[in-house]
Protein backbone atom coordinates (compact mmCIF):
# COMPACT_ATOMS: atom_id res chain seq x y z
CA UNK A 1 0.00 0.00 0.00
CA UNK A 2 1.33 3.47 -0.48
CA UNK A 3 -0.04 6.95 -1.13
CA UNK A 4 -3.24 8.32 0.84
CA UNK A 5 -4.25 4.89 1.61
CA UNK A 6 -1.18 4.13 3.94
CA UNK A 7 -1.75 7.11 5.64
CA UNK A 8 -4.44 6.76 9.06
CA UNK A 9 -5.66 10.10 10.74
CA UNK A 10 -5.49 9.53 14.75
CA UNK A 11 -6.96 11.84 16.84
CA UNK A 12 -5.64 11.43 20.87
CA UNK A 13 -7.89 11.92 23.99
CA UNK A 14 -6.98 15.14 24.09
CA UNK A 15 -7.79 16.59 20.75
CA UNK A 16 -4.49 16.68 19.24
CA UNK A 17 -4.41 15.05 15.56
CA UNK A 18 -1.94 12.95 14.30
CA UNK A 19 -1.39 11.52 10.57
CA UNK A 20 0.45 8.28 10.86
CA UNK A 21 1.97 5.68 8.68
CA UNK A 22 -0.31 2.89 8.55
CA UNK A 23 2.90 -0.07 8.51
CA UNK A 24 4.25 1.78 11.88
CA UNK A 25 1.02 1.19 13.90
CA UNK A 26 -0.13 -2.06 15.39
CA UNK A 27 -3.68 -3.40 16.30
CA UNK A 28 -6.64 -1.73 15.22
CA UNK A 29 -6.94 1.69 13.49
CA UNK A 30 -10.70 2.47 14.39
CA UNK A 31 -11.35 3.97 17.57
CA UNK A 32 -7.82 5.12 18.96
CA UNK A 33 -7.59 7.43 21.75
CA UNK A 34 -3.56 6.59 22.76
CA UNK A 35 -0.31 6.47 20.71
CA UNK A 36 2.82 4.41 22.20
CA UNK A 37 5.98 6.41 22.02
CA UNK A 38 6.85 3.63 19.39
CA UNK A 39 3.78 4.79 17.40
CA UNK A 40 4.15 8.23 17.59
CA UNK A 41 7.96 7.58 15.38
CA UNK A 42 5.89 6.95 12.25
CA UNK A 43 3.63 9.76 13.01
CA UNK A 44 3.22 13.78 12.18
CA UNK A 45 1.43 16.38 14.57
CA UNK A 46 -1.68 17.78 12.19
CA UNK A 47 -1.31 20.77 13.93
CA UNK A 48 2.88 21.17 13.08
CA UNK A 49 1.99 21.02 9.36
CA UNK A 50 -1.10 23.17 8.83
CA UNK A 51 -1.26 24.98 11.78
CA UNK A 52 -3.73 25.49 14.39
CA UNK A 53 -6.98 26.06 12.75
CA UNK A 54 -9.16 23.27 11.58
CA UNK A 55 -9.22 22.85 7.60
Amino acid sequence: MSGYESLAWIKDKNGKEYVCSVDGLNGNLNDREELTKQEQEHCMDVNQIIGTERW
